[in-house]
């Protein structure tokens, strides 16, 4: 399939091809959909194995995040940058500013942040060169602390779901990936109660979390097989596939990796076998209201940003309902939510308003 057979295929709108001959730097933009409003996606840097894969995941990163960005109410549409490579094997300020550089060539269709592979630093330093760079330091910071509380609101909708109470306390949890997100987690989580099991490919991460917290260190791919109440991914997506969803034993999958299902059959596969599943693109918005907070006509308030990451429980609860009462899988339930509040909006959306 040609590149725009599969763009029609999933709806995006752009996919941005950049180079920079000073720097090295190859990066894709994927803007998905811009019905809502500007695209707001962030910046992931990852040692992609071929040109394929990065096309692959910056389209299904972009069209995520434009699910995610309406599951969460926003006024913005969907869109993500990925790095492919560049010269110098680690980040550097020529680097961050080449790719502010051509992000403010969009004008405003594309608003990046901070994602795996890159930080707030870095997020300055791009600003400098757009102003259409988001998660800042003198603005909302790391997302992490408020994707970690979405999380974890979510993670008490699931378990509600899925054994009658929300009750923390004295349920294994399956933690993959010490990232920001993970250690908050985890924290809390160790605070409520919980028995940890943790993974990442990082030993001296899994290291740190069996001494603050006690929690029982697993190798990267035995954390399928654990004899737990709850799996949480949260490192990279497609974690649920035909190889791991037959060897997990839990009761219920939350977490903050996107694109969890590596396909969206997999969400019947849980189902199958009497898993809950959170979907993703709900449980892991708390960082974009977060990030979107500074966008708002008044500038960002933390407050505000804490109040609507906690109502993500809610919401996840919403999911699970409908997919009661229609007899269809919370991913499902997402996907409808999402998509239906996109098609409210393109309606009002064909009327012209003149600029003021």
């Amino acid at each position: 399939m040609g590149i725009f057979d599969k763009m029609a295929e999933m709806g995006h709108e752009q996919l941005v091809f950049c180079y920079d001959k000073a720097t090295g730097l190859r990066m894709i933009i994927g803007v998905h959909d811009t019905t809502l409003g500007p695209a707001l996606g962030g910046c992931r840097m990852w040692p992609y194995q071929s040109e394929e894969a990065a096309i692959e995941d910056v389209m299904r990163l972009s069209r995520g995040m434009t699910y995610k960005n309406s599951a969460m109410g926003l006024r913005l549409g969907g869109g993500k940058t990925v790095v492919l490579e560049h010269k110098h094997g680690e980040k550097n300020e020529m680097i961050m500013r080449a790719i502010g550089r051509f992000v403010d060539t969009l004008g405003g269709r594309y608003i990046t942040a901070e994602d795996v592979g890159t930080s707030v630093p870095d997020m300055a330093i791009a600003a400098e060169e757009s102003r259409f760079v988001a998660g800042l330091p003198e603005a909302s910071g790391d997302p992490s602390g408020a994707t970690a509380m979405g999380v974890y609101v979510s993670l008490k909708a699931a378990l509600q779901e899925a054994f009658g109470s929300e009750e923390i306390a004295g349920k294994r949890i399956a933690v993959q990936g010490m990232g920001h997100v993970g250690m908050i987690l985890c924290d809390q989580l160790h605070k409520d109660g919980a028995k940890l099991f943790v993974s990442d490919i990082d030993q001296a991460k899994v290291a740190e979390a069996v001494e603050r917290w006690g929690a029982t260190a697993v190798e990267p791919d035995a954390i399928y097989d654990l004899d737990c109440d709850v799996y949480m991914p949260c490192a990279l997506g497609a974690t649920l596939n035909d190889d791991t969803i037959p060897r997990l034993k839990v009761k219920a999958v939350v977490g903050s990796a996107n694109n969890q299902l590596k396909e969206p059959r997999h969400g019947k596969m849980l189902h199958d076998r009497g898993i809950v599943y959170a979907p993703d693109f709900v449980a892991n918005g708390g960082g974009v209201i977060n990030v979107a907070e500074e966008l708002h006509p008044d500038g960002y308030h933390a407050e505000r940003a804490r109040k609507r990451v906690n109502q993500i429980g809610d919401r996840m609860r919403d999911i699970f309902r409908i997919a009661r009462e229609q007899g269809i899988l919370p991913h499902e339930a997402a996907d409808h939510m999402a998509e239906e509040r996109i098609a409210q909006m393109a309606a009002v959306n064909r009327m012209f308003v003149p600029r003021r």
